[in-house]
């Protein structure tokens, strides 16, 4: 991974700081007991509750390492950095369709903390890179995999 910004919002410092937190200290003491009763099965070499944890070990201490770096080249955001004149990240979104009129409120926020399935939508997908930087009242068109689609941005709010 290499060593690009990585911009948060406070909330999304908080969680990603708690996940690191869980995994290296419970989840690490939960996959430690795995491999010792692993062991205790006999040979290693043809174990493979052993070689399950272990594997699990090595996904746990990757995803560590990666969160880590994330922190590490955290930029978060303070309110005062969170403008509504134009979306950025940080700013609550109100979009409606312009084809079938349906509403949508995302909350713009940096491609470590996307989460579409609550509404937290990155500034590198295809919907948030069409509206970095425009204001509200503007349409936006958006190429999607289903094919193009057209946005007027309807409010702009801090998050």
């Amino acid at each position: 991974m290499s060593d690009k910004e990585v911009i948060l919002t406070s909330e999304g410092y908080q969680r990603l700081s708690e996940e690191i937190e869980y995994l290296s200290t419970i989840k690490r003491e939960e996959v430690s007991e795995r491999i010792k009763e692993a062991r205790e099965f006999g040979d290693i070499s043809e174990n493979s509750e052993y070689n399950e944890a272990k594997n699990e070990q090595a996904k746990l201490e990757m995803r560590i390492g990666t969160l880590e770096m994330k922190l590490r080249n955290a930029r978060v955001l303070s309110g005062a950095e969170i403008k509504t004149d134009a979306v950025g990240i940080g700013c609550k979104v109100h979009l409606k369709d312009d084809k079938t009129g349906d509403s949508f409120h995302y909350i713009v926020v940096g491609s470590a903390e996307a989460d579409p399935a609550n509404m937290k939508l990155s500034n590198e997908s295809p919907v948030g890179k069409a509206i970095m930087g425009r204001k509200a009242g503007e349409i936006v068109k958006v190429a999607t995999p289903r094919g193009s689609a057209k946005y007027k941005i309807v409010s702009i709010k801090k998050g």
